[in-house]
């Protein structure tokens, strides 16, 4: 059921965080920026008005998802934060300290769900427009990347696959009440020993394992009545079983079916096992646009790119740089894309210079990726299926924005007072 609204300017009797809390403070300036009445206003249709329990205030769920961006935390560890943290509890829309967990972890899954993608473009659109040092009239230039961005999986190899797919058979077969005929569980138990510790006998071993999956996916199609549940995943264990080394679109894990193979082309790690990630960001350093996809072309990706762009910002675009992974794409939307060239042409030295610092500023993308990696979770993404992908991606760039405000208004902070510093030693009275 829909949240009921809640004087949130109704000052508490014992402990009021507005007026305890410093002011100067970059996540209580933040939280007076970001203009909550748009969230309440967008995702109050998803609600049913009179069924139901009556949900969570809507500020809190998205209050916790982008905390929980902003500080890298899991679903978990920002709830049980929040009842430790006055400035969450205010940024959340809280009036007064609580020391309990506002909800429990599972319930910013269902929230996810409820608003969707459109939900999650919504907070990266806020996220751009509290950065209000820039100059939203100014047309931009726009730079654009891509980048991996790593499933939650381990390095994925078919002994692995094989051996999953044995432990999940004698599983369905609890479930189902079916009964093996052999349940292979002291031989796989010795195959995955040879396999680790005997070089000689591992081969064969992988071999055997195999076949023994093979078997009992088998034995499950023909015991299992057509309607059952799980038809889905012997279908699946049946294509992990016939792929081969050279074989297209292959599984690299059972629980993430979807998963990648993108060469990476680094001597320390060749494969990164993902999807790829388009970021786009202007020369003021805001991230303005980040889109997921499977592992398509570089120049596949730019036209759907920079329509979010312009979807987001509502802000002309001059340019847009790019790296020589678009080759073959001269313009999109009719908007010009810029490719570094070989050295070749007719231009003048003045156009060289202005196109090299041009491009040597596209290259600032690289550190900003990094940080969305290492900061914001997009290192490694513990979202499930393509929907847990495109989130993922959104609320990473949504908090690099948020990070870069906070920032901003630290910057102003400490600038005015040293400013007013220097004013009080400059009045002193000398003796």
């Amino acid at each position: 059921m829909l949240p009921r609204p809640k004087d949130t300017l109704q000052s508490s009797l014992f402990f009021d965080l507005r007026s305890t809390l410093n002011h100067r403070h970059p996540l209580f300036q933040l939280a007076n920026k970001i203009d909550w009445a748009m969230f309440e206003r967008e995702f109050s249709p998803l609600y049913s008005p009179d069924k139901g329990v009556e949900a969570k205030p809507i500020r809190l769920m998205v209050g916790l998802l982008i905390l929980k961006h902003i500080r890298n935390v899991s679903d978990e560890s920002v709830v049980e934060q929040w009842s430790e943290n006055v400035y969450y509890q205010y940024f959340c829309g809280g009036t007064e300290f609580v020391a309990a967990q506002p909800i429990d972890a599972s319930s910013l899954v269902h929230f996810r769900h409820r608003i969707g993608e459109a939900g999650f473009e919504l907070i990266l659109a806020e996220s751009i427009r509290v950065n209000d040092d820039v100059d939203f009239d100014k047309p931009q230039v726009v730079f654009v990347d891509t980048t991996v961005q790593e499933k939650n999986i381990t390095y994925p190899t078919d002994a692995k696959l094989h051996k999953k797919i044995v432990e999940n058979c004698r599983g369905i077969a609890a479930k189902s009440g079916v009964t093996l005929r052999q349940s292979y569980a002291r031989v796989v138990k010795a195959l995955n020993r040879d396999i680790r510790f005997n070089k000689k006998q591992s081969k064969a071993a992988r071999r055997k394992l195999k076949c023994i999956a093979g078997r009992l996916v088998r034995e499950l199609d023909r015991e299992l009545p057509l309607e059952s549940l799980h038809r889905e995943q012997i279908d699946l264990y049946k294509r992990v079983l016939s792929q081969t080394k050279d074989s297209k679109n292959k599984v690299y894990s059972l629980h993430e079916p979807s998963v990648c193979c993108i060469s990476k082309g680094k001597e320390h790690e060749k494969w990164e096992f993902g999807n790829k990630v388009s970021v786009a960001y202007n020369e003021d350093g805001l991230i303005v646009g980040a889109l997921s996809f499977r592992n398509e072309y570089d120049g596949h990706t730019l036209l759907p790119a920079i329509e979010q762009v312009v979807r987001l910002n509502h802000r002309p675009i001059k340019i847009v740089p790019c790296d020589r992974g678009y080759k073959g794409v001269s313009q999109v939307l009719g908007i010009p894309v810029l490719i570094p060239s070989n050295g070749k042409g007719c231009k003048s030295e003045y156009e060289r210079k202005k196109l090299k610092k041009l491009f040597a500023q596209r290259a600032g993308i690289e550190p900003i990726n990094g940080h969305l990696k290492s900061d914001h979770r997009m290192g490694r993404n513990f979202y499930k299926g393509i929907f847990g992908d495109n989130i993922n991606s959104m609320l990473a760039a949504a908090a690099f924005n948020f990070k870069r405000a906070m920032n901003v208004l630290l910057d102003y902070i400490l600038r005015w007072i040293s400013q007013l510093f220097e004013q009080n030693i400059s009045i002193k009275p000398q003796n």
